[in-house]
């Protein structure tokens, strides 16, 4: 059943008022791949009157004034990802189009979305609290680099002169916030959230302030990595940073969901579908990448340093049940319309389903190594049999015809499976993938790849000689799509013609999929950007800063494949 996005709509579920009103910078689709629509569902379930306004006029009170006031608060997101990164390239042209607006044209989101969004409430419904969720305010809570005014910026809770931020996967915190605002409770103990405050609690640790960090490399560099190491819920203390006369206070963060509660999350009353109030507005192409897709875990311990995935949902991969998977594929496979294709069954990664170290969940994740770089740890237990068990599950659902793993594929983890990667690896190759198989190494330069946190091209080289061996075996032609990275902090155009030679004598392909290196807000390969050093030593390295030069070593690796 549909959040209510209309007044009618409210009325028709016999409320009179709302007790939460959510405000999104993507456009309403109902399903567990859109955040929003989670959380959500979730107040709902748990008893609590929940509205959703998707992509607000800012220049009007129309929009956001539909759905009245709010007897708890107002939650504000983004959307999926940061409004920046949505609205501009990697070398900061505008973006014309938007996958997650209706009609496809990007001239519904707002730059600094949370931040316009709280003004548009506080302007035009005064007296509520506004709090911040999703990727945007979670990666932008503390004093942070920002690449596109290529300063340091405040906690975006100052600038959005909004009340709360429920950072990372918010069902917990935002769930406790409801039930302590409701209830008359001082809800600033709950974990998962920060304020701002004129003290400091006891027992918190504070950070270089905001005008420390901005004036010196050196200071914003100790608040980051006291920030990053305080990411996990078993060891994390609480934080504390200076801007001006008061504090940003962040409580440590709320545990992930068990596997009860993310099987309960995953199979909440979602429609699959793009609100109609939306939906007559154009179509929403975002739609055709997660639509019939299943989510089986979330996670990632790849902890790759240009990536948000590892702050934003932790370091621990948490599995759905076999048995909750295989309900949501019979749903899909008995919905009106199904064409007989699930078109994904993964997670950030898809090879992390059903396994993780079971040191993490007692002792944390260990303070100084991390669990696959730059080896896999040997108390991460490597086994693709429940991902593979599932998969044949999953395929003999009566009314399915196919099932694709579409996630990236982390190629070294299938190589470290001695017993099973050999059989994963033939299990897609026969049955989940359609000609290619997306696989991520984004660069084969050592030095490169050691500034990534990523492995060395030697795995890379063993996982194609096994995909094509297999596929061989089987008698099919089929390919691997390599995603490659260029202008990452360290990489030179010396770096990309290593790569482009590699690519041309070693993997046999014209490199296509190469990305720009986006510096988003709180990753270690920010830093890196920012400072000008080696995350691992703290040498000086170059980061190519020049717009041109940075799409040039793109376009050089391009243009020696057409040649």
């Amino acid at each position: 059943m549909f959040i209510p996005t209309t007044a009618d709509e409210v009325s028709r579920r016999g409320w009179k008022t709302l007790d939460i009103i959510l405000v999104s910078g993507d456009t309403y689709y109902d399903s567990p791949y859109n955040g929003t629509a989670i959380i959500g569902h979730w107040l709902i379930d748990n008893g609590f009157r929940v509205g959703i306004i998707a992509q607000p006029r800012t220049d009007s009170g129309e929009d956001i004034t539909r759905l009245g006031s709010p007897e708890l608060f107002w939650s504000v997101s983004s959307g999926a990802v940061d409004s920046m990164v949505a609205n501009y390239t990697a070398t900061k042209k505008f973006r014309k189009e938007d996958d997650f607006t209706p009609g496809g044209v990007n001239d519904r989101r707002p730059d600094r979305a949370v931040i316009a969004y709280s003004n548009l409430i506080k302007r035009f419904s005064k007296g509520k609290p506004v709090v911040l969720g999703g990727v945007e305010a979670s990666l932008r809570r503390l004093a942070h680099y920002d690449f596109w005014s290529d300063s340091i910026r405040r906690s975006v809770l100052f600038d959005a002169k909004a009340d709360v931020i429920t950072y990372g996967m918010g069902e917990r915190s935002n769930l406790l916030l409801a039930q302590h605002m409701r209830d008359g409770r001082d809800w600033r103990k709950v974990k998962g959230i920060c304020y701002i405050s004129k003290d400091v609690p006891e027992g918190y640790e504070v950070l270089p302030s905001y005008e420390e960090c901005a004036a010196s490399d050196d200071e914003f560099t100790e608040a980051f990595w006291k920030f990053y190491r305080n990411n996990d819920p078993v060891t994390a203390i609480g934080l504390a940073q200076g801007h001006g006369d008061r504090y940003l206070i962040q409580n440590p963060p709320q545990p992930p969901l068990d596997r009860d509660m993310l099987d309960r999350v995953y199979e909440m009353d979602f429609e699959n579908a793009v609100h109609p109030y939306y939906a007559r507005q154009g179509h929403v192409r975002a739609v055709d990448t997660v639509k019939n897709s299943i989510t089986t875990h979330r996670g990632c311990y790849g902890e790759c340093n240009f990536c948000s995935i590892a702050v934003m949902q932790g370091r621990n991969v948490v599995s759905r049940s076999r048995e909750s998977v295989l309900r949501e594929a019979e749903r899909i496979a008995s919905a009106k319309g199904f064409d007989g294709v699930i078109r994904d069954v993964g997670g950030p990664t898809a090879n992390m389903y059903g396994f993780d170290c079971p040191k993490k969940a007692k002792a944390g994740a260990c303070p100084d190594k991390r669990c696959i770089y730059p080896e896999i740890c040997r108390w991460m237990p490597v086994d693709h049999k429940p991902q593979i068990d599932l998969l044949n599950e999953i395929k003999s659902i009566d009314g399915v015809r196919k099932v694709f793993v579409a996630s990236g594929i982390r190629h070294d983890l299938v190589i470290a499976d001695k017993k099973h990667g050999d059989e994963y690896l033939e299990c897609l190759c026969r049955d989940h993938v359609s000609g290619q198989m997306k696989i991520a190494p984004e660069h084969v330069s050592p030095f490169v790849l050691d500034m990534m946190g990523k492995p060395g091209p030697e795995d890379l080289l063993r996982f194609k000689r096994r995909f094509d061996e297999i596929n061989e075996k089987l008698g099919r032609e089929q390919f691997l799509t390599y995603y490659m990275m260029a202008a990452h902090p360290g990489c030179g155009e010396r770096h990309m013609d290593e790569l482009s030679e590699f690519c041309r004598r070693e993997l046999k392909t014209n490199p296509e999929q190469i990305q720009v290196f986006t510096p988003s807000p709180s990753t270690v390969s920010t830093l890196m950007y920012r400072t000008g050093k080696n995350w691992l030593g703290g040498e000086f390295i170059k980061s190519e800063r020049s717009m041109q030069k940075r799409k040039k070593q793109k376009d050089a690796v391009l243009k020696a494949h057409r040649r």
